[in-house]
């Protein structure tokens, strides 16, 4: 007996454990992949399989998109084989994409004529986080419609919380995004530091991760940085859409954000250098390496 039946849409390095943690936790899902071959493992563990979105939506009451932009949503949506293309579907569409807030809140309005209710979920802790099952979900809707998707969300994460109404969840993302790039930027200018300093940038990383300086980006992507191991993860240039978010944002507010600022040219300079298909924590080779003979003793 299962849980339920969800649709998914979005099979990439976050949907792909998303689904399986959904598998594995005893939902049904259907999912509706542009490449089967990458699917696979996803159809062998129990997904069912349908052509496109359109197929999915008389089997399923609720979707969960994880996409990587606007468009892409849009498309799934209200695209010639979209969710919608045969009309009214009085489903919920949770996206856990990272979108702008005006994007959602437009989404929302657009779906209640199709009978549909929505909710901006995006999520945080990366692929270590979906393929733990410990995600984050900031959810932007009403909490009523939360309260019928809460079980599915709560089997891919550890934390589901509603921060408003719709958008909020865009907002909440945007913040994170902040502090995440923010946080990856001072990982590698630190690291760097001990480096041209002759203090093994290893012990540093592990001295610290004791204390208040301890975060996931230090511990995951600073080893990343120490090995010039930048195989993505996030890629870095998902960032530009954070960066167009925050400073969207931000000038709404009439808010001056000079460390946003400081991390956002570091990013730009990194997408300058040709570095935006690699992962985010390789705003470190915007520092260079010392001498390898020059540290530790």
């Amino acid at each position: 007996m299962t849980k339920g039946i969800v649709g998914f849409i979005g099979l990439g390095a976050m949907g792909q454990p998303m689904v399986r943690n959904l598998l594995v936790k005893g939902w049904s899902v259907v999912i509706a992949p542009r490449d089967h071959a990458r699917a696979q493992p996803l159809i062998d563990a129990g997904a069912q399989v349908v052509a496109d979105p359109a197929a999915m939506a008389p089997l399923v009451t609720v979707v969960i998109a994880c996409l990587p932009d606007t468009a892409s949503v849009r498309d799934v949506l209200f695209g010639e084989r979209g969710l919608l293309a045969d009309g009214r579907w009085e489903g919920i569409f949770v996206d856990s994409s990272t979108l702008p807030p005006q994007a959602s809140r437009d989404l929302e309005v657009e779906l209640a004529a199709y009978g549909t209710r929505s909710l901006d979920a995006p999520v945080s802790g990366g692929t270590q986080g979906a393929e733990a099952g410990t995600l984050s979900f900031m959810v932007g809707g009403p909490a009523d419609v939360l309260d019928e998707v809460r079980a599915a969300l709560q089997d891919m994460g550890s934390r589901v919380l509603r921060c408003g109404s719709s958008g909020a969840g865009q907002v909440t993302k945007a913040c994170n995004q902040l502090i995440v790039m923010s946080t990856v930027t001072a990982v590698a200018e630190s690291l760097r530091l001990a480096e041209h300093a002759g203090v093994d940038p290893r012990t540093v990383r592990e001295v610290l991760l004791g204390g208040y300086a301890k975060s996931p980006i230090l511990e995951f992507h600073g080893v990343r940085i120490i090995d010039d191991d930048y195989v993505p993860g996030g890629r870095a240039i998902f960032h530009a859409k954070d960066i167009t978010t925050i400073e969207e944002l931000a000038g709404r507010a009439g808010l001056d954000l000079p460390l946003f600022e400081a991390v956002r040219g570091q990013f730009e300079r990194l997408f300058a250098n040709g570095g935006g298909d690699l992962d985010h924590s390789a705003v470190a080779t915007l520092y260079p390496r010392a001498d390898a003979t020059s540290t530790g003793d």
